[in-house]
């Protein structure tokens, strides 16, 4: 993958640092490891689903936790499951790893489950009704009469 260049934008956008230093550090982060493969879907407007595949891992040997903005998924496997056996193809890869997933402000993760060699990880945007767009009423020609009022008082007032 090749690095995309994000300073021209830096130079013209104010703000926006936090989001351009997540596109890059995850462009490296993606060129340096890949495990264990993983899905990222869309399930409703709000509604997001990662799946990991997790394959030869146990509820108690996986750790999740959810921090502001950060969700990490760390898989740590016992080094004496494997010892004393004579391996003559190792093709399953059952090594440590741990996966970061940047959040968008107000996701939460509302279920975590391991099922099938699949680590299923449910997330939930909940905005604060005070954050949500409101309709504004207008009150009609009470409003219009209050605005005359104060202003031919106001006239009264100054001659």
């Amino acid at each position: 993958m090749n690095r995309f260049d994000f300073t021209p934008y830096r130079r013209s956008t104010v703000g926006f640092d936090r989001l351009f230093d997540l596109l890059e550090n995850n462009a490296r982060a993606q060129q340096s490891e890949n495990y264990p493969p993983f899905n990222i879907e869309r399930s409703g407007d709000d509604h997001y689903r990662i799946t990991l595949a997790v394959a030869g891992f146990k509820d108690d040997e996986i750790e999740i936790t959810a921090q502001q903005n950060l969700l990490l998924v760390a898989g740590n496997k016992g080094s004496d499951e494997n010892e004393g056996k004579q391996f003559l193809h190792m093709g399953i890869a059952n090594r440590n790893f741990e996966r970061r997933f940047e959040l968008a402000d107000f996701v939460r993760v509302d279920n975590a489950a391991l099922s099938d060699g699949l680590l299923i990880i449910d997330l939930v945007r909940e905005i604060p009704d005070a954050m949500k767009p409101q309709k504004i009423s207008i009150n009609g020609d009470n409003n219009v009469t209050k605005i005359a009022d104060k202003r031919k008082k106001s006239e009264d007032k100054a001659a």
